[in-house]
């Protein structure tokens, strides 16, 4: 009795290891976030097997059953859309299910969108904070603020109608000329990472039509507040 997490490719099909199609041939289920999108995947693999969906809007109410049948012997794949099940999609309350009544999960290596944006952005990326999907509305201001003065780079994932408007608030909030990248259509023919100031990116991206997953990555804040300063004064003393 296991669970297996497994990533897909966010993009480019090739992206996909041979442990984590051997574990999709070998699984009794798979739970996919849209089993539309993961049937076109599976049929490129040439693997038949049985789909239930398992979302956002479902995953409350199903976990309970699923780790009932994982429990009672079957081995069951969690999939998504593209990339790692838990990582801003469906998968955290699953996971923590099954931790606590002692099933197994396996986690299997693989795809997600942020890691080769940050490489990619050429910002320092041996320490980082990744903040996921802001705020669509109440909250959002609030969130920006909140990371002012954080030193890490930060990243977020963006969709294509607000990317503009996160590039403004960052501006805003950030300052115009704190250093950025904006990553799109990973892996993909189209793919395209835009670097510079949050200003010029913003800029560019007002007069394009936008289209897929974005990760935008922004450099930290370099300045220190007062609170550290003193408390950079007062452990040299």
């Amino acid at each position: 009795m296991k669970l297996y997490i497994v990533p897909t490719p966010i993009g480019n099909l090739e992206d996909i290891t041979l442990r984590a199609i051997r574990i999709l041939k070998e699984v009794d289920i798979i739970l996919a976030e849209d089993t539309r999108t993961s049937g076109n995947l599976l049929k490129h693999l040439g693997i038949e097997k049985r789909m239930f969906a398992h979302h956002q809007h479902n995953e409350h109410k199903t976990i309970e059953l699923i780790s009932e049948r994982i429990a009672g012997g079957e081995k069951i794949a969690l999939i998504t859309d593209a990339g790692t099940p838990g990582i801003s999609d469906p998968g955290f309350l699953l996971i923590r299910e099954c931790i606590a009544k002692g099933i197994e999960v396996e986690c299997l290596p693989g795809a997600t969108a942020f890691v080769p944006a940050l490489v990619n952005s050429g910002l320092p990326c041996d320490t980082f904070c990744f903040e996921g999907f802001l705020p669509q509305k109440k909250g959002r201001q609030t969130k920006i603020k909140s990371l002012v003065h954080e030193h890490r780079t930060m990243v977020f994932y963006e969709s294509p109608h607000r990317l503009v408007k996160a590039l403004e608030q960052f501006a805003e909030f950030f300052g115009a000329e704190r250093k950025a990248s904006v990553s799109r259509e990973l892996t993909k023919m189209y793919e395209e990472n835009k670097r510079g100031t949050l200003h010029v990116l913003a800029e560019y991206f007002k007069s394009k039509t936008v289209k897929g997953e974005i990760v935008i990555v922004v450099e930290g804040c370099k300045t220190k507040t007062k609170n550290e300063v003193e408390e950079v004064s007062d452990s040299e003393e």
